[in-house]
């Protein structure tokens, strides 16, 4: 079979919790595929917001390319439609010059989007303001008890303090007379040439992992980033402000918490959120998952790309 007939490379991505370590995972695989990796992370979408997302420097990509990065100031919104368009076309370009792209990231939804059949609601200027006007009066935590009445399911994947999601499902609830739910991706590939490999830590070890990554985190200057991304508009970002770790070190700076006390919000919060992690990609089927620690876990991760593709 010639070039121009031959299959397009597999789509692979690298999933699990954050701290599991998907990285090292992901660089290794696109080392062996001949790969580029594609960025599924909605904070490292952000110029800036480099120290507490564990944003990988430069000189540490082994000169692999690295897409989605950094394509964001901090005042302005992530939205899934749009990452959406941006990750396909990364992704059709990588595979037009013959490369296979690896996605890794830590946001499930955003991996997803890219990955699977999922189209997105409408929107409306004007319900959304006043959404947003009433969890501004009430409080965000009387939106979430609407949502948990009216769509348990959607709630049950949203942060009660993740005002922009609440919103943004309010909205649809509204607008379509449908559950938000009903509009969060099938399991069911665009592409049937795509492979996810998951990367399987035992919770013991990845709460320890995550506690010294946030000790490590403030140490490297957790406090100076957010100090400077407090004067370029941290405060007003709808989707940046809200990331774990830059909030707590917000209220540092404001006087509201101790260094001691912002570290262990940002270690339980990010124990949280790994865990919810977690499930969602247990719940998905098509996940091949290997061991962190495997010694062959590049290997059995190949053998499932392989299967997908043919020999690879």
């Amino acid at each position: 079979m010639d070039a121009a007939t031959s299959p397009a490379p597999v789509v692979v991505a690298v999933v699990g919790a954050t701290a599991a370590g998907k990285t090292g995972l992901s660089l290794d695989l696109a080392e062996r595929l001949g790969g580029e990796v594609v960025n599924t992370d909605a904070m490292q979408l952000y110029r800036g917001m480099d120290v507490g997302t564990a944003k990988l420097p430069v000189a540490e990509r082994r000169g692999i390319a690295h897409h989605l990065l950094d394509r964001l100031e901090v005042t302005e919104p992530a939205s899934v439609a749009e990452f959406q368009g941006w990750a396909r076309a990364a992704v059709a370009e990588i595979r037009g010059r013959g490369r296979t792209p690896v996605l890794v990231g830590g946001s499930a939804l955003y991996t997803r989007a890219v990955l699977d059949h999922f189209e997105f609601p409408g929107t409306d200027e004007s319900v959304r303001a006043r959404l947003e006007a009433e969890a501004e009066t009430l409080g965000a935590g009387e939106l979430y008890r609407r949502l948990v009445d009216v769509d348990p399911e959607a709630a049950a994947k949203i942060l009660p303090d993740n005002t922009r999601r609440v919103v943004r499902a309010l909205e649809v609830v509204e607008l379509t007379g449908r559950p938000f739910s009903a509009s969060l991706p099938r399991l069911e590939y665009v592409d049937p040439r795509t492979v996810q490999v998951g990367v399987d830590i035992d919770r013991p070890t990845l709460d320890a992992r995550i506690e010294q990554r946030v000790v490590e985190m403030f140490d490297a200057g957790l406090l100076e980033e957010v100090e400077d991304l407090l004067v370029r508009g941290l405060a007003r970002g709808r989707t940046a402000a809200m990331a774990i770790g830059y909030r707590e070190a917000a209220a540092v700076l404001s006087g509201e918490l101790t260094r001691e006390e912002a570290v262990e919000r940002t270690q339980a919060a990010t124990r949280r959120f790994a865990r919810r992690q977690d499930a969602w990609f247990r719940k998905d089927p098509r996940v091949h998952w290997v061991r962190f620690d495997d010694p062959d876990r590049v290997e059995l991760a190949l053998g499932h790309v392989r299967t997908v593709g043919g020999a690879a």
